[in-house]
């Protein structure tokens, strides 16, 4: 088991999001995060990652195990595509850049400063970053935003590669990847009850009245 979460809560801006949350994550195995804008994904992506602490429950995993690709690409602008990844090769320790590339369809954009690519081929490299980690457990937070249908599917292809050799991820989208053996977790069925927010002071009158 690479991943065990247990009656797991989690807040933001100092209220909980979701609560009771509990899955395993196995060699193999991909989970999808399902849930409505604002339901708490990231949150609880962060927090598996090992970026914020749970407010309730616990996490087992090995911090080490983990690579975590949010939003932000996490490319430095004056390095080639090339040497962003052998940068965070030699970060993690992990296995050539030359693969990396190739899964991406970025062979040709090898050499190209990251500051010059579009969007999509920004989102591509920053993707391939976790294919230069060696870590088995990818924790993603929307990794499709910017790409177009080619991309995704060169996106899937990377995944179901990563769990055919006994890696493992979760993946919060709203989108089909194509991933026909991923299990779904529905967060909204975990969504917090609403608390009421600190009551202000009393008034003097109120008080003494």
């Amino acid at each position: 088991m690479l991943v065990r979460v247990h009656d797991l809560a989690v807040s933001r801006g100092g209220r909980r999001a979701i609560e009771g949350v509990g899955f395993t994550l196995s060699a193999g195995e991909a989970l999808i995060l399902r849930g409505p804008n604002g339901i708490g994904k990231t949150t609880l992506l962060r927090t598996v990652a090992g970026l914020q602490p749970p407010t309730q429950g616990r996490i087992e995993a090995d911090p080490d195990a983990i690579a975590y690709a949010a939003h932000a690409d996490g490319l430095k602008g004056a390095l080639s595509v090339a040497e962003n990844l052998r940068f965070w090769r030699a970060v993690f320790g992990g296995p050539p850049v030359e693969p990396a590339l190739a899964a991406m369809n970025l062979i040709a954009l090898a050499e190209r400063p990251a500051a010059m690519l579009s969007a999509g081929q920004k989102r591509r490299l920053g993707l391939a970053r976790l294919l230069v980690t060696g870590r088995p457990v990818w924790v993603l937070d929307e990794p499709t935003v910017s790409l177009d249908a080619g991309s995704v599917a060169l996106f899937a292809g990377a995944v179901r590669a990563h769990l055919a050799a006994q890696g493992a991820a979760l993946i919060a989208t709203h989108i089909d990847l194509g991933l026909p053996e991923a299990r779904v977790l529905d967060l909204g069925a975990h969504k917090a009850a609403a608390t009421a927010p600190a009551r202000a002071p009393a008034s003097f009158d109120e008080v003494f009245g």
